[in-house]
């Protein structure tokens, strides 16, 4: 029986305190070769969602009593809950794109959809196909090789979304069970607001947010989208481009000082976004000025 390779880390020993785990990322994503033969998965404190990546590789898979053989195909995934482990029979080397998501997001999530055991609970499964999270996947995948440009608030957008699409999968529910048109309330809504436009250089995170609107992740996320018209990350996007636009037009800055002071990654994701939301480049926003 074979190992993992080394490259499928979990959490190093001094991210284990209480404070430590506060900071850990609600998804995170690797590419992880997989070897050949028979091995049992690492055991991960995270629910764990393996991509197949590539050719067709037949396989085998074991859970519990639970065993199933079949073909894995690109895109289709497989679901190995937390603290739990599998066994596998690979009959030649693959690869997987592996998401990491925090239980705890997950059981928030299970609440703000009103949803109870079992299916408040992530079940074990092979050869699954869903469009919307192969999107994530992906998603998830290009942010990680951009070195995040959207920061924790994009990736943290993708776990919220993440979770509640697989427990729309298990309960054959719809996404949401928010009562329509309820919105966070005017109050709570300026003193996020407030909060955002004081920290657009920092890389916000949806727990802080969730935390100064007084409401879990969970629940803070259709809240905010129904009182503003727009996810909160794209609510983020466009303060930024707006700030960036203010100081292109004041002048006397440069595109990089500018891309810092609001929160972009660098100058090339600004522009970027500018070009997204505003249709226009830094240089034709400066321009515009004169």
């Amino acid at each position: 029986m074979t190992d993992r390779p080394s490259c499928y880390p979990g959490p190093p020993a001094a991210l284990l305190s209480s404070v430590a785990r506060e900071r850990l990322p609600l998804l995170d994503v690797l590419t992880s070769p997989v070897p050949p033969g028979l091995f049992d998965s690492p055991v991960d404190d995270r629910h764990v969602l393996c991509l197949h990546l590539g050719n067709p590789v037949p396989v085998s898979y074991r859970a519990g009593n639970y065993e199933r053989q079949g073909v894995r195909l690109h895109g289709q995934f497989c679901v190995v809950p937390a603290r739990s482990s599998t066994r596998w029979t690979v009959s030649r080397p693959a690869r997987s794109l592996l998401l990491r998501l925090t239980p705890s997001l997950f059981r928030d999530t299970a609440d703000a959809m009103g949803l109870r055991s079992p299916d408040a609970e992530l079940a074990p499964s092979i050869h699954i196909r869903d469009p919307q999270i192969e999107r994530i996947g992906w998603m998830m995948q290009a942010e990680d090789h951009d070195a995040y440009p959207g920061g924790r608030l994009f990736a943290d957008s993708l776990a919220s979304a993440l979770a509640a699409r697989l427990l729309a999968l298990q309960s054959r529910r719809g996404a949401s069970t928010s009562k329509p048109g309820r919105a966070l309330p005017a109050w709570r809504l300026r003193h996020v607001i407030e909060y955002i436009e004081a920290h657009l250089d920092e890389d916000l995170t949806l727990a802080e947010l969730a935390g100064v609107a007084g409401f879990s992740l969970s629940h803070f996320k259709p809240l905010f989208k129904q009182a503003v018209g727009m996810p909160v990350h794209r609510f983020v996007l466009e303060r930024r481009v707006e700030r960036a636009r203010i100081r292109l037009l004041e002048g006397g800055m440069s595109l990089t000082d500018i891309a810092l002071e609001t929160g972009f990654a660098h100058s090339s994701h600004m522009a970027r976004c500018m070009r997204r939301v505003l249709g226009l480049s830094p240089t034709q926003v400066a321009d515009s000025s004169r």
